[in-house]
């Protein structure tokens, strides 16, 4: 059965207000990390990725995910790359991260310093490739 998701027809100028929102998400779960505030760190980091991942989508396609389930962000971000490698693996980065919101958010455990520097590492790659996307679109 196909998924529909919810998404929403974006002027691509505001790619760069998305870019902003990934890069103030990724600044604020550096200084989560700095200060020993895991679970912080980790939910900014993520949602750093999903505005990242936003930020792309409006770029290239004039469209942004708006379905409550993170994961169609990843679907937009699949359905927007074609044929394009470099796409799918910011998509695939971006699902692994969005598995571990869950665990992070809802679970009886505090995120992991390990966790923590992986989730860091992946929002930081999506949020440069992102910044990259957006100036390449001259918007």
């Amino acid at each position: 059965m196909a998924r529909t998701s919810k998404t929403v027809i974006t002027p691509r100028r505001q790619a760069k207000l998305y870019l902003a929102k990934a890069e103030q998400f990724l600044e604020e779960a550096s200084s989560a990390a700095e200060h020993a505030r895991r679970d912080a760190a980790m939910l900014n980091a993520i949602h750093a990725a999903i505005s990242g991942a936003d930020a792309v989508t409006v770029a290239l396609a004039g469209r942004r995910s708006a379905d409550p389930d993170h994961q169609r962000a990843v679907d937009l971000l699949e359905e927007v790359a074609g044929q394009s490698a470099a796409i799918r693996a910011r998509a695939r980065q971006l699902g692994l991260l969005l598995a571990k919101k869950n665990v992070v958010e809802y679970e009886a455990r505090l995120a992991t310093q390990k966790e923590v520097t992986e989730a860091i590492g992946r929002a930081s790659r999506i949020v440069g490739w992102a910044r990259e996307t957006v100036q390449q679109a001259r918007l």
